[in-house]
């Protein structure tokens, strides 16, 4: 198992070793960028009056910081949402304009500055049009402000700096689900020996276990043929213990045997525990925002097998078909509810279809084996509510604290 396992693990290590080193320098690399500020900043410097280099050096500080802001971000692979992304572009928008004032037609290079983040921080397709309606408002407005002369050079920059940042940001996604692919890869191997290994206990231990059941039992059936019939005499005292200690062979065989096929079960169980750890972590190389719970230990223990199959299955529904952005799990004693902003319901392969042993059909399966109750539907953040819980009545008469 080590042997097969080594060759997969490797890849998967050096790749994260990889991503962590880039992540850990890429946003300071990124950060020399900054160096193509000072000449908006000695612009503001020679401002006619003080307060207008002070409003320009506020202007280009914040022009700078939020860049940085911007580099770090991407760095923890945390998107932000719409609304944010709109308040933060308006910052930037609002600190070139600040050092417009003092630095003129130079303090339009800040705007070079927002082109790359805004390839950073949006979806790639508004972000190309937000680059363009940048680069046009920088070839644009010197031309019709006042006293301000054309500077072609920073449009050209501005095009550059956002193609180069294009390229750059599908490497690095690439290399994220390059990096995902062999981590799923070496799980999937090692998952796989596993049960490889299970199914070969089952077969042949648990074979001979058997076969050594049958013939102990065998044995002492025919120790004891007869015994006491037709003049046969009893067992002597040495038979007698042969007997009783076959008897104890068979019965240790026996257990041997179940307790086989439990560990061999238990190989194919899910947690609770486990599947939320999972599911953090799909989430987060998703780029999807979760909030889920830290600890299971309020949920009832017979609740839980059936929970964490309510979570893997509702982890796979959003990453496959909600396209959300954010994810909220709860939990409590008597209950899993999990919510998403996404597509919501209605959406034909987001609703259970048939029966079968797969996806919602089989979840319900398997809740209404275990007394639960699984419920689909609108939820409030817009997308679909998935919940797992005790039926209202039981949970009432028993004082169980049900989500709502």
């Amino acid at each position: 198992m080590t042997t097969q396992q080594a060759p997969l693990d490797a890849p998967a290590r050096l790749a994260r070793n990889q991503g962590a080193g880039l992540a850990r320098f890429g946003p300071l690399l990124g950060m020399i960028w900054i160096v193509f500020l000072s000449e908006p900043f000695r612009e503001t410097l020679d401002a006619p009056t003080v307060a207008l280099r002070m409003v320009g050096v506020v202007g280009v500080a914040g022009t700078a910081a939020l860049f940085g802001w911007v580099l770090f971000r991407f760095r923890w692979r945390k998107p932000l949402t719409p609304g944010r992304t709109a308040i933060f572009v308006a910052a930037q928008l609002a600190s070139v304009g600040l050092t417009t004032l003092a630095a003129a037609q130079h303090g339009l290079v800040g705007l070079v500055f927002v082109c790359v983040s805004v390839v950073l921080i949006m979806p790639r397709r508004a972000g190309v049009v937000t680059v363009a309606v940048l680069v046009l408002a920088l070839f644009l407005l010197p031309r019709v402000v006042s006293g301000w002369q054309p500077e072609d050079g920073t449009v050209v920059s501005a095009v550059l700096a956002s193609l180069a940042m294009l390229g750059f940001r599908g490497v690095i996604e690439r290399n994220r689900k390059l990096t995902m692919a062999q981590e799923e890869v070496a799980t999937l191997a090692v998952s796989r020996e596993r049960e490889r290994i299970a199914r070969d206990m089952h077969d042949i231990l648990g074979h001979s276990l058997t076969v050594v059941s049958v013939k102990a039992e065998l044995a002492t059936r025919l120790l004891r043929a007869g015994e006491g019939q037709d003049g046969t005499p009893a067992l002597t005292p040495n038979a007698e213990r042969a007997a009783t200690e076959l008897a104890e062979i068979q019965a240790l065989a026996r257990s041997a045997l179940a307790d086989m096929r439990g560990m061999v079960a238990g190989e194919r169980q899910v947690t609770l525990a486990g599947e939320l750890a999972a599911a953090r972590s799909a989430f987060d190389a998703a780029g999807i925002t979760a909030d889920l719970p830290g600890a299971v230990d309020e949920v009832a223990e017979e609740h839980r097998e059936v929970f964490a199959w309510a979570l893997r299955e509702g982890t796979t529904n959003v990453l496959r078909h909600a396209a959300a952005r954010r994810v909220v799990v709860g939990l409590t004693p008597d209950a899993l509810v999990m919510d998403d902003d996404g597509r919501g319901a209605g959406v034909g392969e987001r609703t259970p279809s048939g029966s079968g042993g797969n996806g919602l059909a089989g979840l319900t399966e398997r809740a209404r084996a275990a007394g639960l109750d699984v419920e689909t539907g609108p939820g409030p953040l817009g997308g679909l509510r998935l919940a797992v819980r005790v039926p209202h009545e039981r949970a009432a008469a028993r004082g169980g604290e049900v989500a709502s």
